[in-house]
């Protein structure tokens, strides 16, 4: 087979860093350069870690510049043999699939660093074995058997540090033997095999006694200058590694190459077909294919960085656990890296503004789709570490993002609950107006409503979280069972409104009329206007209330409220008739007294009896008295009528009738078989009206009699008969000069007609009414105007008869003034009935009161 070899070109991408000084100073900032620049974060496991370690000046870096095509520093022999590499460099090969990072270790046994100073190599051949999956051990083929020759002290430092690790983990250690002689490779791969077994045993077996003399299974070392074999058959072992092979912790190979100085073509093509080996690495059976303790390529750095870290510090290094710390951090950065990606997502931070004010469609799944995207950037970064870490973390950061995004979802559950609440009395507002039952329309918008929230909130919910909607929904349920007791109340205390004024409307002004009409028939057409319109309140209250599906108790209470407001109404416009009964008093007794029994207006000429008038119209007054002072609603007799008629129209009979009783009847604060809740007015306070009464009716009785008298005297106007008898006789002979000259009784006549013109206008009986002074001081200030007011009226109406050229068909009438002249004594009677029934009127009464 022939092996193209491998030409590193200046235009490769070959890049490298310095990881380590030779102080042991980890370069930070120089690794996470380098992982930027060859875009190592990307490569999740997909990649692979080779470490060279050997001599000092055994041609190290010159192997693995042509074998991976790297640059790294040589030695130039033409200047002597020194030390060339300081410290350990990482640097990234050329052309290889996976992507691959090999590190130049400082070489052993150097000069410079001298026979005491091992530190550094223990620890970077320890850093080495714990960062690699392939390690290459640089040794000359002449050293192979001797025990003192540089490579065994390196093998006993690999295997001393792969002890401490303990790790499952798999490495491949290639032993590459430089300057191979004439003796096959056959023959030193044996001899090679067999020291590496030795060293191996020696080194597992002083730990396994130290681990026995701790715990206390062995108390010496005595056996450790026997042979290693026999040791180790004879020494108890833990039961893990009583047949443990070397196989178990590493795999073993062995590669020779020929001097590069005298054979360098032969070097080039064995170089090139090692560097064959280096492709596809990773694969099962590959070189580094064991993949159980890699670290992802995102946190190589900080594991890096870590693991030098506790070399340097000489502690015990565990690799499961240093692999669960790298992870521990690494998935925590990357946690809060997604976490704070989250916070300035755009789709999130919309999505939380809009739904503090309002409700979001789609709100569960927009925000379900943005936490997924989230965790799945974090499941594809942190794919490759530990999974218990992962898995830990992972909840750590969902949980972050649910309390975070927690908030909307409760501002989401209100705007659902306050929208469902609203649809909620939409519809039972239109359910009551089209006419349903309110239970039923209750019922049925309730459990709608709540379907209604359940499907909302199930779309509100996100699939991270298994959050529960019940409190919301209980809220829900209690402002809508609120809403429906406000609605019941008001919808109850409406139609009781409705019915009280409909009884209002039915009652105040019947039962107000039937009062102002008081008779024996008043209370018993209240009681019947009361049951009847009572019946019909409560009938159609009761089919009112069907609708509400309530207890019988309430709906008994609340019809017997309805009955007893009807009766307070009654009762109510009782009281308020009795505060007035004073004033009907009055009415009627006027009614009475100043009309006839077809109620026209008495005229009072000095026929009638105003003492039986009176009484009549007194006894009246008590009648309404007597209906007002007590509420008569229930089938019990009472004597108040009685009572009053006897004490006030008629107490001489009374008097006469109870000679026996020394008391008032009236003088009591009760009425007999009365309760106090029925009485209106008390017999004192009807005792107190009747005086009242009595007083402010005097006056218009006065003014009756008066008004009489006055009429009597007014009728009563010729001169006694001795004088009417002496004026014949005086006066006979000029009644017969009357009689021979006519001429005389036209002027008679027509002096007649003017006194009684001025008669009339001057209104000469009203005038001395009031007396005789008063009459002549009146006549006296009206004569004058009078006189010439008659006198213009007769010169107008001449002038209008002599300027009239048409003939007349009729006479024209009489002037005004000779009309009411003419018709004197009509005139008289009018006025003097009209005189007479000023005093008498109840509106005259009213003005003199």
């Amino acid at each position: 087979m022939t092996w193209i070899l491998y030409v590193p070109d200046k235009s490769d991408n070959c890049c490298s860093t310095h990881l380590i000084d030779g102080d042991g100073e980890f370069n930070a900032g120089g690794i996470d350069n380098f992982m930027k620049e060859v875009k190592l974060a990307e490569c999740g496991l997909s990649y692979a870690v080779a470490a060279i370690m050997g001599p000092q000046s055994s041609g190290k870096s010159t192997l693995l510049n042509h074998l991976f095509g790297t640059n790294f520093r040589e030695m130039d022999a033409f200047r002597g043999r020194s030390q060339t590499t300081k410290g350990i460099w990482l640097a990234h090969c050329v052309g290889i699939e996976p992507c691959t990072l090999v590190m130049d270790l400082e070489g052993t046994d150097g000069r410079e660093r001298g026979e005491d100073d091992t530190a550094f190599e223990k620890q970077s051949a320890l850093f080495a074995l714990a960062v690699s999956d392939i390690v290459l051990i640089n040794m000359w083929c002449h050293d192979i058997g001797r025990e003192q020759a540089a490579n065994k002290p390196l093998l006993k430092t690999v295997f001393q540090v792969m002890m401490r690790l303990f790790s499952p983990r798999k490495t491949t250690l290639i032993f590459v033997i430089r300057d191979k002689t004439r003796t096959p490779l056959e023959n030193l791969e044996p001899v090679l095999r067999e020291d590496i077994q030795k060293v191996f045993l020696m080194q597992l077996l002083n730990i396994c006694l130290m681990y026995f003399i701790t715990v206390g299974l062995i108390s010496s070392c005595s056996s450790f200058c026997d042979p290693p074999a026999k040791i180790w058959d004879a020494v108890p072992k833990p039961e893990a590694h009583r047949e443990t092979p070397l196989s178990e912790f590493f795999n073993v190979e062995v590669v020779a190459l020929s001097s590069f100085e005298e054979k360098e073509e032969q070097f080039r093509e064995q170089v090139a077909s090692l560097r064959q080996r280096f492709f596809h690495s990773i694969a099962p059976g590959g070189l580094a294919g064991d993949r159980r303790g890699v670290v992802p390529a995102s946190g190589f750095s900080f594991s890096a960085q870590q693991i030098w870290k506790v070399i340097k510090e000489n502690k015990d290094l565990d690799l499961p656990a240093h692999k669960v710390m790298v992870a521990t951090v690494r998935c925590e950065e990357i946690a809060n890296e997604k976490f704070s990606s989250f916070i300035e997502n755009e789709e999130w931070h919309e999505l939380e503004q809009t739904v503090q004010y309002q409700s979001v469609p789609g709100f569960g799944r927009k925000l379900t789709s943005i936490l997924n995207v989230c965790l799945s950037e974090y499941d594809a970064e942190a794919t490759y570490f530990d999974e218990g870490v992962r898995t830990s973390k992972r909840k750590q950061l969902e949980d972050k993002l649910l309390q975070l995004v927690q908030p909307a979802y409760q501002f989401m559950l209100g705007h659902i609950r306050s929208g469902t609440l609203d649809k909620f009395k939409e519809a039972f507002d239109t359910a009551l107006k089209e006419g349903k039952g309110f239970a039923s329309a209750a019922r049925d918008c309730t459990e709608y409503s709540i379907l209604q929230f359940d499907e909302a909130s199930a779309g509100a919910d996100i699939d991270q979280a298994n959050w529960d909607s019940s409190k919301v929904r209980e809220k829900l349920r209690r402002d809508i069972d609120a809403h429906i007791t406000a609605v019941r109340g008001a919808n109850l205390s409406e139609l009781t409104s409705l019915y009280e004024t409909k009884l209002n409307e039915a009652l105040a002004d019947p039962v107000e009329a039937l009062f102002d009409g008081a008779s024996n028939d008043t209370w018993p057409a209240i009681k019947k206007l009361l049951r009847r319109e009572t019946e019909t309140a409560v009938t159609g209250f009761s089919n009112e209330l069907l609708g509400f599906e309530m207890d019988e108790a309430t709906k008994n209470k609340m019809l017997s409220n309805l009955e007893n407001h009807a009766r307070g109404i009654v009762e109510a416009k009782a009281k308020e008739e009795a505060g007035r009964v004073l004033i009907r008093m009055k009415d009627r007794f006027s009614t009475l007294f100043s009309h006839d029994a077809e109620s026209m207006p008495r005229i009072w000429t000095g026929k009638e009896d105003i003492r039986a008038i009176t009484k009549t119209a007194r006894s009246a007054s008590v009648k309404l008295l007597s209906i007002m002072a007590a509420i008569r609603l229930d089938d019990e007799a009472d004597n108040i009528e009685s009572t009053l008629s006897l004490a006030l129209v008629d107490p001489k009979a009374s008097a006469s009738s109870n000679k026996s009783i020394s008391a008032d009847p009236l003088a009591s604060s009760t009425w007999d078989k009365v309760p106090s809740s029925k009485t209106l007015l008390t017999p004192v306070q009807c005792k107190s009206l009747w005086r009242q009464f009595k007083t402010e009716t005097e006056y218009t009785v006065g003014q009756a009699i008066a008004a009489q008298e006055a009429s009597r005297r007014n009728n009563n106007w010729l001169p006694p008969p001795w004088a009417i008898l002496a004026l014949l006789i005086l006066g006979f002979n000029e009644f017969m000069t009357l009689l021979r000259n006519p001429l005389y009784l036209g002027v008679i006549f027509i002096a007649f007609l003017l006194f009684k013109a001025l008669w009339v206008q001057l209104d000469v009986a009203d005038a001395f009414r009031n007396g005789a002074l008063p009459g002549i001081l009146a006549l006296s200030t009206k004569l004058v105007p009078t006189v010439m007011n008659i006198l213009k009226k007769l010169a107008d109406e001449g002038q209008t008869s002599g300027g009239s050229a048409a003939p007349q068909n009729n006479p024209p009438p009489p002037p005004k003034t000779l009309q009411s002249g003419l018709s004197s004594s009509a005139s008289s009677e009018v006025i003097s009935s009209e005189n007479k029934n000023e005093y008498s009127s109840p509106s005259t009464h009213q003005k003199l009161q």
